[in-house]
């Protein structure tokens, strides 16, 4: 039996830890054992969440010695915790911070070395994953240098992680807990969490106190996220039924965000007309800024305080500056705008850009309120249920929930809880019942253990079960669309169930796709209940489906194996559902079904064109096994065919492309049969896949076709099929991994280096190659290193400076020294000091004759808001009045002067040619 119950809220602000002994209703706080200063090791419940990294010699090892670390070990210079924040604010570029934020940023990788965001090249760093892996193993030693016999790895840990965390960022969160030597642990949504503790200290009164509650909205709103979850309340036999309803999407808004806008105030301040701050700096502004806000908004506050920020290098030039913010300055800046009494109608603003800082992508609109309003707007129909209104109030007002549970360090400012209650009590026209945590620093981790005791019996619970039936869609000849009950509404989290008594049959080593859906009616099912789900009444929603493909445990082709399947509902939202192969029990294939998401509505699945099946017919023709009479004037018409039926091709969507890819890879052993097949095959198979992302299967289908790049081409003296080959590859590129790219790249490289230049060899096998398509290609691959990306554009400087060459080279540079990847990473961006230097010699040029020129200056100078990536305002300023007296498109001088997205034009402008319908860059 695990002798204790733990629960750790790994916050971006804060980790916590609270515990309780096996048996015992006794929650307590773990005090965990830090650096509070330089040789000063104290005991304190909240672990900042952040990570130093000193300068070598910056500080003396003996005073970062930690009790659990060995006596005279030479430790790293990486402080952990409060001294780390401490001298964050005081030394720029050097603090680690909000790590958990990183892990919700699918535009970087977060699995690379990229914290502290924009830090100089002597500064260590860190990957999001592991700075979160660090924080946690602070924990674990400190909490086995106080309970050696009982280690945390063996006790019964709940890690907590935001409602609205997807799940990569709830897999990597999981993966640092692993690196932490956590690999045992269960996930709660912090909501919930913070929900249980209120329900634990209470847990004696529960009947009364949530007598006239019939559905609780919980606001959450911590240092890097607001996080909004609606739990229904029925009450039966006096006690209360608790079920959540409803989820809010991502939403990377919270007291980082107050704390930036409060730096940004006293920048404007301190820097008096002068050069915008650093990244390094206003990092240090932040940490001072997040001090002076807890200062202001706290009881008792002062008139005023001040925001100082410290010179820096031995000879402190410019010496120390502070700015004075007054207590009325930040209940307005932090009040009035992130808690602004709006209207129930009033919704989030849609900008073309978001707020960029530190790389992180915040919320473009930092009202909460508006988000609020969306939120339940968004959940109207189960809201209403939950109330018992009926259907008039349908369209009349926002179905507002009687009671308001709040949590995060920003409510302990009396102010914002005033706010935000009164402004929901004034779109229900009527006080909300305001439920209180009273320590909300402490709430989700003391939260955590109370539902390790909920799960045990020892406390009320959440859930009361599947509050809904899925079903999964066969594929069958049947005249009416058929589900098999996977599991039925009110079957409790964690419960595996099994279908043992049908059979069916799961296709291996091939793309398949499985159909979800679910039905909130009160109908009882039983596991492995055929349903007909074209029936009236029936209520059923299709869920978003998974595509993937099953791997054969040996090395066997595509086939289908007999299985039997389980499934069990997740305490974090997914469907788990193992196929295990009837006779062998140990092969078991896991799909995992997101249950909730935007897409609920409809299966995301695009109908392929009608007239497909010829067009298939056309190209197994050309391409099939069997011999067909096919010379090469019809083999060179088979694109224009493929259009008669299909239609023009840069209209074919998404959907259609993969399925042309798809048919050409089938068929990549007859694509040598002549010259004018390898062409044609080359040219459509990478106009199928482009730009190697944004659909389902993406990633399995490039590796794919990676696995022809060794085989090369048959016509080697052919130089329209070698022009074909490496804008197949170009076409692709955002699809495959760094290594891959690394080895193009290496591969072009002896022909891209300038005349005279012998550090890259000629590629083996070559004969006539298109120097114009490998330019392209080296610009595509974005995953290369930022020096390699550097070298490149190098070359391509030193060879425009020859008349001669192709003016098209300067869509090269510009992709290669953009701002803001196409697909790749935002930490491989060439550096700011190398792309000014690329920008001077673009501007000596005439715009006018030479516009290519134009638009790479726009991509070099484009405006993203972080500071670590952006060009100095006086070049981005010099390169908006060349694009106005050029008569540029307003859109090009809005990306240097603004944060703004591209808009479809100029998306395709950037990645070379017109992107497939239905892609959506996101970034």
């Amino acid at each position: 039996m695990k002798r204790y119950s733990v629960g750790i809220d790994l916050g971006t602000s804060n980790t916590v830890v609270a515990y309780a002994e096996a048996g015992s209703s006794d929650i307590r706080v773990f005090d965990v054992e830090q650096l509070v200063g330089l040789g000063e090791v104290g005991a304190r419940p909240l672990l900042p969440s952040v990570r130093y990294h000193a300068a070598r010699g910056e500080l003396d090892a003996n005073a970062l010695h930690l009790p659990w670390q060995q006596a005279g070990r030479e430790e790293t210079q990486v402080v952990i915790g409060r001294l780390a924040r401490t001298l964050g604010a005081q030394v720029p570029g050097r603090l680690v911070a909000s790590a958990k934020s990183w892990l919700s940023h699918a535009s970087v990788d977060r699995v690379a070395p990229i914290l502290p965001w924009g830090a100089s090249d002597d500064v260590a760093r860190v990957s999001p994953v592991a700075a979160s892996a660090s924080y946690l193993a602070h924990v674990r030693a400190a909490w086995n240098h106080r309970f050696p016999k009982a280690p945390l790895e063996d006790q019964d840990v709940v890690l907590t992680v935001p409602a609205s965390f997807d799940e990569g960022a709830r897999a990597l969160t999981v993966e640092a807990a692993r690196i932490a030597k956590l690999p045992k642990l269960r996930l709660l949504e912090e909501p919930q969490a913070a929900f249980y503790d209120w329900l634990f200290h209470h847990r004696a009164t529960l009947g009364s106190e949530l007598e006239k509650t019939r559905l609780v909205l919980i606001c959450d709103v911590g240092g890097g996220t607001t996080d909004l979850t609606l739990i229904k309340v029925e009450m039966h036999d006096g006690e209360p039924q608790l079920t959540r309803i409803g989820v809010g999407n991502h939403l990377m808004l919270g007291g980082d965000n107050m704390d930036l806008a409060l730096a940004h105030l006293a920048e404007a301040r301190l820097s008096a007309g002068s050069a915008r701050l650093s990244a390094a700096q206003i990092s240090q502004l932040v940490e001072r800024s997040r001090a002076a806000k807890e200062q202001l908004l706290g009881a008792d506050a002062p008139e005023s305080a001040s925001i100082t920020l410290l010179g820096a290098g031995s000879k402190l030039v410019g010496g120390s500056r502070s700015a004075h913010v007054s207590r009325e300055e930040v209940e307005r800046i932090i009040v009035d705008g992130f808690f602004p009494a709006v209207s129930a109608g009033e919704r989030p603003g849609r900008t073309r850009g978001g707020i960029v800082e530190f790389g992180l992508p915040y919320a473009s609109d930092p009202a909460v309120t508006r988000h609020i309003a969306a939120f339940l707007a968004q959940h109207a129909a189960q809201s209403r249920q939950a109330l018992g209104l009926d259907e008039s109030h349908a369209e009349a007002s926002l179905p507002v929930p009687d009671t308001l549970l709040l949590n995060g360090g920003v409510f302990r400012a009396e102010a914002l809880t005033q706010r935000l209650a009164s402004t929901l009590g004034a779109w229900r026209g009527a006080p909300l019942n305001v439920l209180h945590n009273a320590n909300p620093d402490v709430a989700v981790a003391r939260g955590a253990v109370a539902y390790s005791l909920a799960r045990a019996g020892q406390a009320p619970r959440i859930g009361g079960g599947s509050p809904r039936s899925f079903f999964l869609v066969l594929d069958d000849d049947s005249k009416s669309e058929r589900g098999i009950c996977l599991l039925p509404r009110g079957t409790e989290e964690g419960h595996e169930i099994a279908l043992t008594d049908r059979t069916f049959a799961l296709r291996l080593g091939a793309p398949v796709r499985f159909h979800l859906v679910s039905s909130v009616a009160d109908t009882a099912r039983q596991p492995g209940e055929l349903a007909d789900l074209s029936a009236a009444g029936g209520d059923f929603v299709r869920l978003p489906p998974i595509a993937t493909v099953v791997a054969p445990q040996d090395a066997s082709g595509p086939r289908d194996t007999p299985v039997h399947l389980s499934s069990t509902l997740t305490e974090v939202g997914t469907l788990d559902v193992h196929c295990i192969a009837t006779d062998d029990p140990s092969q078991r294939w896991l799909l995992a079904f997101q249950l909730r998401g935007n897409e609920a509505q409809g299966d995301g699945e695009a109908a392929l064109h009608a007239a497909w099946p010829k067009a298939a017919e056309q190209i197994d023709r050309t391409f099939g096994a069997k011999s067909h009479d096919v010379g090469p004037k019809e083999v060179k018409r088979l694109r224009a065919q493929l259009e008669q039926l299909l239609g023009p091709r840069d209209t074919w969507d998404i959907a259609l492309l993969r399925e042309l890819y798809g048919t050409l890879i089938e068929r990549a052993r007859r694509r040598r049969r002549s010259a004018d097949h390898e062409r044609l095959w080359l040219n459509l198979v990478g106009y199928g896949i482009r730009p190697g992302f944004g659909h389902p299967l993406d990633e399995w289908r490039v590796e794919q076709l990676a696995a022809l790049y060794d085989q090369g081409i048959q016509y080697v003296n052919e130089s329209q099929i070698w022009s074909e080959w490496w804008t197949l590859w170009r076409r692709a590129a955002g699809g495959l991994p760094p290594d891959a790219q690394v080895q193009l790249l290496d591969d072009i490289a002896f022909y891209l280096q300038p005349p005279g230049t012998s550090r890259y060899k000629k590629m083996a096998g070559t004969a006539k190659v298109g120097y114009d398509d490998m330019v392209r290609l080296a610009a595509s691959l974005e995953r290369v290193p930022a020096e390699r990306k550097a070298e490149i554009g190098q070359w391509l400087l030193t060879r425009l400076k020859k008349p001669s060459e192709n003016v098209q080279s300067w869509w090269a540079v510009g992709r290669i020294g953009a701002r803001q990847p196409f697909y790749g990473s935002a930490h491989g961006v060439v550096p700011p000091a190398t792309a000014v230097e690329w920008l001077n010699t673009i501007l000596a040029l005439d715009w006018k004759k030479i516009e290519p020129a134009a638009f790479a200056a726009v991509q070099i100078a484009r405006m993203t808001g972080d500071r670590s990536r952006d060009l100095p305002d006086d070049i981005r300023e010099e390169v908006v009045r060349r694009l106005t007296a050029a008569n540029a498109s307003k859109s090009w001088i809005q990306m240097v002067s603004e944060t703004v997205e591209l808009d479809r034009a100029d998306e395709g402008r950037v990645f070379g040619e017109s992107l497939p319908v239905g892609i959506k860059l996101i970034g």
